[in-house]
């Protein structure tokens, strides 16, 4: 149940960690102070809810469709894992890529949160990454340890928001060394082939 846990956790993370719109307006209202709880638990919640409906929908509705192809689904998911893993070693041989953030003027919670709903929500891959990818992943695992993974998998992106969030001034100094980002995506690529090939041992793939 530990290693399922640890797996959820090290995969949401992985996903979440690049720097896109979304994380890029939760460093911005970290930096600026404005509303940083309330963004970083939005966002936080937003990621276990759809992570939370995409494995229950898939264990619930297409149960039977993936006991049949579970074996293809690890296979296409470890592809899928294997491709993230090699566009961030590509990434490390991108010398000028750093952190630029503009710090906007004050905007009231209620605006705050629309803004961030849409960075959120208008996302397709964030559909792609919580709901089908880690829930298909999800498959791998039954009762107890599947909780384990969907709790693990939540449990990061609490941690990454809030970290996010609450450390935005010091990580924004930092990333703005092209080394900083050249390890990170290396630990980012190291922890989805990892996984990657977890799933095609699950898959029975070798």
């Amino acid at each position: 149940m530990i290693s399922a846990f640890f797996t959820g956790f090290f995969l949401g993370l992985s996903l979440i960690v690049a720097i896109g719109a979304q994380n890029t307006f939760v460093l911005r209202q970290g930096i600026s102070g404005q509303h940083i709880f309330y963004v970083a638990l939005f966002c936080a919640l937003s990621d276990a809810l759809l992570i939370s409906i995409g494995i229950v929908g898939i264990s619930f509705f297409l149960n039977n469709l993936v006991t049949q192809i579970s074996d293809w689904l690890f296979g296409i998911s470890a592809l899928w894992l294997a491709g993230y893993g090699f566009i961030r070693i590509s990434s490390v041989f991108k010398s000028d890529k750093a952190l630029e953030i503009e710090i906007s003027s004050t905007k009231s919670l209620l605006t705050t949160l629309s803004i961030v709903s849409v960075l959120t929500f208008a996302n397709p891959h964030v559909y792609l990454d919580t709901m089908f990818l880690i829930g298909s992943i999800s498959q791998q695992f039954i009762g107890e340890k599947k909780l384990a993974f969907a709790l693990g998998a939540s449990i990061a992106s609490f941690v990454f928001f809030f970290s996010l969030a609450y450390g935005a001034k010091l990580l924004a100094k930092k990333m703005k060394s092209p080394s900083s980002w050249r390890i990170l995506d290396c630990l980012i690529a190291f922890i989805m082939f990892i996984i990657a090939f977890k799933l095609i041992i699950a898959g029975n793939w070798i």
